[in-house]
């Protein structure tokens, strides 16, 4: 519970509040066009604050980083309930994603630093994974005190998950401080400083952390237009995208385990490509069922990438100065997060939905291309002797071998 309730608690509050977003907004003025701009406030919100957040993980540590954030995003949806104007609701919509970024960040880092090296994929998988499942429980348990108390209903249920997240965080033991060498600031390296010395991470296997991000983001919008576009109903719509997202939170797991036994490419690489070869086949499809396979594929390819952003930060990342380092990885995340639908966008209105739908496919391939080029050929047998090496200590687990190191000798 300690390890993984507060992503739970964190991703339910969050998925209680993010169906409501517009409506609510609508509700004190905004236009359609206004409103969706308010809710990418919650994406602009994570996207600048994830420096920020690194700074603070790194000089008070992740559990009160984590504590700090669920009180950030306590006090950010109590200001949506009160807000009496569109500008207060704004700021309490951009303070969300900020607190997100904040609380991501610091769990990432925690768990990178207190699990074993031959268990990390797993384990971050499953972070993912459960962060997933409080998004789609969130709009349940939402939908039901919205029943009682109207739209606020559903802020009051991310009011108390944020809480019992912070709760459960406090809870969580501290790691163990690592020494800091004479001379040495005290919050570690700075990110400039790591964004110098990690400069070739960033611009080859970081691009292609950018790439999957856009295509995931992408994926989220391509769906539902489509469906519309070949004159499916909203309820069968919903169907295809609630189906969808359940293959994506069934398979996180054995990805992790995969990961962790056979290397990052075995699950990276087949994420992508079927995630992009989907994304090629929607234009083709003009019913229900042909959609509804499709989109079945496409959740099948997420999920089984599910963690690996974060799997491949914790890989690269340097300690000290992990924070720093996944500050910066989840900065490339968010700008592809932005970007794929502002370039579908794009495309859209210059040509044709079909042809934006296209070229997010095309992204996933090469997304696949990038990683399949610059992540490491690890064996099975190197896999296996990581867990060998791992030394489990009272004072914290020892680092994996450098994310970079040769592979292992094939076994004659």
């Amino acid at each position: 519970m300690p390890a993984f309730g507060p992503s739970l608690l964190f991703g339910l509050g969050e998925g209680a509040i993010l169906p409501v977003i517009a409506l609510t907004a609508r509700d004190l003025g905004a236009t359609v066009a206004g409103a969706a701009l308010i809710v990418t406030l919650i994406g602009i919100g994570s996207l600048l604050s994830n420096i920020p957040a690194s700074v603070l993980t790194a000089r008070y540590g992740e559990r009160r980083a984590i504590v700090v954030a669920a009180g950030l995003s306590t006090g950010a949806m109590l200001l949506c309930v009160f807000a009496g104007n569109l500008w207060l609701f704004a700021v309490g919509i951009f303070l969300i994603g900020a607190a997100s970024a904040v609380f991501n960040l610091a769990r990432q880092s925690y768990l990178t630093e207190a699990v074993p090296a031959y268990f990390r994929a797993r384990a971050l998988s499953t972070l993912g994974g459960v962060m997933r499942i409080g998004v789609f429980i969130g709009p349940f348990a939402g939908a039901l005190a919205i029943h009682f108390l109207g739209l606020t209903g559903a802020y009051w249920v991310g009011v108390g998950a944020v809480v019992l997240a912070g709760v459960v965080a406090w809870t969580m033991p501290d790691l163990p401080t690592v020494p800091v060498a004479p001379g040495s600031p005290a919050g570690g390296p700075s990110v400039r400083s790591i964004l110098v010395s990690h400069g070739r991470v960033f611009i080859t296997v970081g691009i292609g952390v950018l790439l999957v991000s856009a295509v995931r983001s992408s994926r989220q919008v391509v769906l539902p237009l489509w469906a519309q576009n070949i004159g499916l109903d909203p309820t069968a719509t919903s169907v295809i995208y609630g189906l969808s997202g359940a293959i994506d939170m069934l398979v996180f797991y054995p990805a992790g385990k995969v990961m962790d036994r056979k290397g990052r490419r075995w699950v990276a690489i087949p994420s992508m490509l079927l995630m992009g070869l989907a994304l090629l086949l929607i234009p083709l499809t003009g019913g229900y069922v042909s959609l509804l396979l499709v989109a079945l594929l496409i959740g099948f390819g997420n999920g089984i990438g599910s963690g690996m952003i974060m799997t491949l930060g914790a890989d690269y990342s340097p300690s000290p100065g992990r924070p720093q380092f996944l500050g910066i990885w989840r900065f490339l995340a968010d700008i592809g997060s932005s970007g794929g639908p502002a370039l579908l966008s794009g495309i859209t209105a210059i040509a044709a939905l079909a042809q934006g739908i296209a070229v997010t496919g095309v992204l996933g391939l090469a997304a696949a291309g990038v990683l399949w080029y610059w992540i490491p050929r690890t064996p099975t047998t190197a896999a296996r002797s990581v867990r060998s090496r791992t030394v489990v200590r009272a004072d914290g687990p020892a680092g994996p071998p450098a994310p970079c190191a040769p592979p292992a000798e094939p076994v004659k």
